[in-house]
């Protein structure tokens, strides 16, 4: 019995044989909007679950089984891959688990690893975990072959077209001395070595065991490191350390100077002097270092290192044309926070010449506690801190009778008591009681 997908079937074995990722929501959407197909969409996916398992067994368009892949073998400091895993909510500090990711480096003549922990996948994180596996390998390997990563591809592009490289990634490469190696579309096989020893990290540097900081995590690697360095790899047959000495002496050498990769972006300064960033708030200058004013609305550039974020006015609103630095943080332990430095605020209005009174209609005002002190907003710590200020806005307040007030709008008329008579004893003859301020 015919089925409703056989009319369209060499469309979809097309379609899947340039793009074996294409997916069946995907095929049937172009099945019923350009070639009238009427079936439901599950028959399209079994049909494509099928048509998958014959294709991979089929040559490719250049003859090629797809299913197959050249083995390659590279000399001692040719090559190193790089990729991450995700570790999860590892840390557990406070009682609560933290989001950890694993950087790795391999080299792929000695299969060497190097592995350190952070809590980001930034680009500035991401490069700073390079300066440290260069430093750990003692030197720089001629290629690193990485995934199509946002950190190193500024856009995806069909295959067989070049691949844009971010232009922080190449300028880090172009001063480390190293070539960038993008593998190709649907070739996951390209960088087993460090996808290995991501799995081979997990399970001999983490199962079975509680960190509550990234040092912990860093120093479990490092005790690891010697006694993967005495194993003999299964692949090449040699001992992991002996073919590292190999590895390690011709690798490229260190660059007199590092190269700080940092993430730039564009925000706005609030009226509250503060812009935000990641879920946080950083305070800005209110006058820059040659006394022109910061104001509220002006868009400011944001450099984000690894530790520390920096605030800059952009040159268009420098009479120079240059740039000039607002402000420089540390970035915020947890998102929410405010980050503040006291300096920033110091010409700011901070209310300490504001008072009150109860009445202003007393021959005798009432004495009223000036608000003198309140203390401005501080940073301490990477987050924010208000002063006691509740003290200071406290306000002597003069308790009367009724009658009191029926006597100001001439409801009444005083009585006139005699020179002898204190105000207090005339109080009490009118039937007031005057109670002194709290």
């Amino acid at each position: 019995m015919p089925r409703l997908v056989d009319p369209f079937t060499d469309v979809i074995d097309a379609w899947l044989a340039d793009d074996p990722g294409l997916l069946a929501t995907v095929i049937h959407e172009r099945l019923v909007a350009d070639y009238g197909f009427t079936g439901h969409y599950q028959r399209i996916k079994v049909y494509c679950a099928q048509a998958r398992a014959r294709i991979e067994l089929e040559s490719d368009a250049q003859g090629r089984p797809p299913g197959l892949h050249r083995r390659f073998e590279v000399v001692a400091g040719a090559q190193a891959q790089v990729d991450w895993g995700d570790e999860g909510a590892l840390l557990t500090a406070g009682g609560q688990g933290r989001k950890v990711y694993s950087f790795h480096m391999t080299l792929s003549y000695s299969r060497d690893p190097f592995i350190c922990f952070t809590t980001s996948q930034d680009l500035a994180t991401f490069f700073d975990c390079h300066r440290r596996a260069f430093a750990h390998f003692g030197g720089v390997p001629a290629t690193i072959v990485y995934d199509r990563t946002k950190t190193v591809v500024r856009r995806h592009v069909a295959p067989g077209r070049a691949v844009p490289l971010h232009p922080q990634a190449a300028a880090f490469a172009a001063h480390y001395g190293f070539a960038i190696d993008v593998l190709a579309a649907y070739r996951p096989t390209g960088k087993g070595r460090v996808e290995r020893q991501v799995r081979i990290g997990r399970d001999h540097v983490l199962s079975g065991r509680r960190f509550s900081t990234l040092a912990e995590l860093d120093a479990a690697f490092a005790a690891w490191v010697p006694i993967r360095r005495r194993q003999v790899h299964r692949t090449h047959g040699e001992v992991i350390g002996v073919r590292a000495l190999r590895d390690h002496a011709a690798l490229g050498p260190l660059p007199q100077f590092g190269y700080a990769v940092t993430e730039t972006h564009l925000r706005r300064v609030g009226r509250d002097a503060l812009i935000s960033f990641a879920g946080s708030s950083y305070s800005v200058a209110a006058r820059a270092a040659d006394r022109r004013p910061t104001k509220a609305g002006q868009r400011v550039e944001v450099r984000v290192g690894v530790e520390h974020l920096e605030i800059w006015r952009l040159p268009v609103d420098s009479p120079d044309r240059t740039s000039m630095l607002l402000a420089r943080h540390p970035l915020a332990a947890v998102r929410g926070q405010m980050v503040v430095d006291p300096g920033h605020w110091a010409e700011l209005p901070d209310g300490h010449t504001r008072s009150t009174t109860l009445d202003a209609l007393d021959p005798e005002p009432v004495a009223a506690q000036q608000v003198s002190e309140q203390q401005p907003v501080s940073a301490m710590s990477g987050s924010m801190v208000f002063g006691e200020a509740r003290a200071a806005l406290e306000v002597a307040v003069a308790r009367r009778p009724l009658a009191y007030y029926d006597r100001l709008v001439g409801l009444t008329t005083p009585p006139d008591p005699s020179p002898d008579v204190s105000a207090e004893s005339a109080a009490q003859n009118t039937g007031e009681s005057l109670v002194g301020a709290a």
